[in-house]
């Protein structure tokens, strides 16, 4: 299972909007990383997660949640491997079969990578989810210091 803080951001009935929190790895290498030269480059706009919720929750109440990771393989193999495996086939067939020039088989890579990519996307879509609330946070009250305390 794979579990996830994430803080209500906006409510619209009983479906809340839900925002990642950054992790305390992200914070630690100050900008070095690969996975924060990407974001820089593509944007730091935080996405949001609608969560149907069948008890009330508020703006700012942190809730956990948890995903089953039985389908991880599935969704792995199907965002990049079979696009890579369709662009190593076509272009195989184009030069065993066909006997097409080089030029041809780039071509029919190229075609079997995107091919792929469109399965792989109609794929992920398909499968579904099991994600599961493990606990609704309360809301905390920040503490202030009162003079004379």
């Amino acid at each position: 299972m794979i579990e996830q803080t994430l803080t209500v951001v906006a409510l619209d009935g009983h479906t809340a909007h839900l925002e990642a929190q950054q992790k305390q790895a992200c914070e630690g290498c100050n900008g070095r990383c690969g996975s924060q030269v990407f974001g820089k480059l593509f944007g730091t706009a935080k996405k949001t997660f609608p969560f149907k919720f069948e008890s009330p929750v508020e703006v700012g109440q942190k809730v956990t949640l948890s995903l089953d990771d039985s389908h991880m393989v599935k969704h792995a193999f199907a965002v990049y491997m079979l696009p890579l495996f369709l662009s190593l086939i076509f272009a195989f067939t184009a030069a065993q079969l066909f006997m097409a020039t080089e030029g041809w088989q780039i071509l029919a890579a190229a075609l079997g990578g995107i091919s792929g990519y469109f399965i792989a996307k109609a794929r992920v879509k398909s499968l579904k989810h099991d994600i599961k609330v493990i606990k609704i946070h309360p809301i905390s009250i920040p503490l202030t210091q009162i003079d004379g305390d």
